[in-house]
């Protein structure tokens, strides 16, 4: 029986089980997900320092345009003035520079004539300024990111200044590829009359590895259940198993075939979706498998669809809203992901455009796509400018 998008993603959230986790060193954070809510173990800044190169003084001593103070120390950044700043006194300041106690406001250089030890103002000040307070980013203790958070390049630099040397992390599930068909060839090979290269492991490998999987390709099995279960063997390790092709109905479609021989349970056969219809789904002892069609475009979208929840253990994508920049007729009985390009208006407004080929077998649209454009089932004909939901794939800039 087919089911509804929707309820396919449902189905894959029940399947998921508490993950292993493991502590990793902050070098090797980029792209791990939390186990645990991080907490900054330093403040920053951890005191009162100067945002640039000048005078550190009392706000009520600069009050006046040409006042003088004398010149009593320096406090660069890493080795702080230890006295105080009395009456009509200032210590030289640079950027980073710790504030001396007393001091609550730094005069930039180019605001002073120097003569000797006897520092004079040129304008008044009347409110405290260039001065960034003791803990503006964050104070030791703070929560800085919830378990389940995805380090990128912002959290890891977050991390290394808040002091997080060590991070615990969710183990990165081992994801097995099967690709399946008499007629694909590894890269490199001489192709005969009837043969295609096997292109599909190197695509989805890269987006494993970006969702925080490590990918192992299993290879090419032929189109029969005794070399499906071959290539199987070497999948005892993996968390999740991908197998791509073979799904369909026709006479050398033997994956679902052969998983239930292994004891797999069925969870889903067909997705009201396209592309992807034959997208499929199984389980068995904590394994997971997922089974992708063997067309590019199908494989690719629906890896994005299904795929990267299961392995980042989040059940909801995010959807945007965009505007429309060309008409659309109405759509079908299921669930259409168009690939799309998506930009942003001198407004910020979005802007989404289908491409014109949607051909299920055709991977060059994806250099274009950066969105998938979301069409309900039995959607109606839409105009230009009207609302749609869009489902970012790679970063959209204007």
């Amino acid at each position: 029986m087919m089911i509804s998008f929707e309820e396919a993603l449902a189905k894959i959230a029940a399947l998921r089980t508490a993950k292993e986790t493991e502590q990793i060193t902050l070098d090797k954070a980029l792209g791990r997900t939390l186990a645990e809510t991080l907490t900054a173990q330093t403040t920053l800044p951890p005191a009162n320092v100067s945002a640039m190169d000048g005078y550190a003084v009392r706000l009520a001593d600069v009050s006046q345009e040409g006042t003088q103070l004398r010149l009593i120390g320096a406090s660069p950044a890493g080795t702080p003035f230890e006295g105080n700043i009395a009456e009509g006194q200032t210590v030289r300041i640079f950027t980073g520079g710790q504030l001396p106690a007393g001091a609550d406001h730094v005069v930039p250089q180019e605001n002073t004539r120097v003569t000797g030890d006897t520092i004079t103002i040129i304008p008044a000040s009347t409110s405290p300024r260039h001065v960034r307070s003791k803990g503006l980013d964050f104070a030791q203790g703070d929560d800085l990111f919830e378990a389940g958070t995805t380090m990128g390049p912002s959290e890891v630099s977050i991390a290394a200044a808040a002091n997080c040397d060590r991070l615990d992390v969710y183990k990165r599930p081992v994801v097995a590829l099967l690709a399946n068909g008499d007629e694909l060839k590894p890269v490199g090979s001489h192709l005969e009359r009837g043969e295609i290269i096997n292109s599909n492991p190197y695509a989805l490998a890269a987006l494993i590895s970006n969702w925080g999987g490590t990918p192992l390709n299993l290879g090419i099995a032929s189109d029969s259940i005794a070399s499906i279960h071959e290539h199987l063997a070497l999948a005892a390790t993996a968390d999740i198993i991908v197998p791509v092709g073979g799904a369909s109905v026709g006479d050398h479609d033997h994956m679902f075939a052969a998983f239930e021989q292994l004891g797999f349970s069925p969870v889903f056969r067909k997705v009201a979706v396209k592309p992807g219809k034959p997208t499929w789904c199984a389980a068995k002892d904590g394994q997971t498998v997922l089974g992708l069609p063997g067309n590019p475009a199908s494989a690719l979208v629906c890896a994005h669809l299904f795929l990267k929840p299961l392995i980042m253990g989040k059940q909801l994508h995010q959807f945007s809203v965009a505007k429309l920049a060309t008409p659309l007729p109405a759509s079908g009985q299921r669930a259409e992901f168009l690939r799309s390009t998506c930009e942003i208006d001198e407004n910020g407004q979005l802007w989404v455009s289908p491409l014109s080929n949607q051909d299920s077998s055709l991977l060059h649209p994806f250099l274009a796509a950066n969105t998938l454009l979301y069409r309900a089932p039995t959607d109606p004909a839409y105009e230009r400018s009207d609302l749609v939901k869009i489902l970012p794939i790679a970063p959209v800039v204007r």
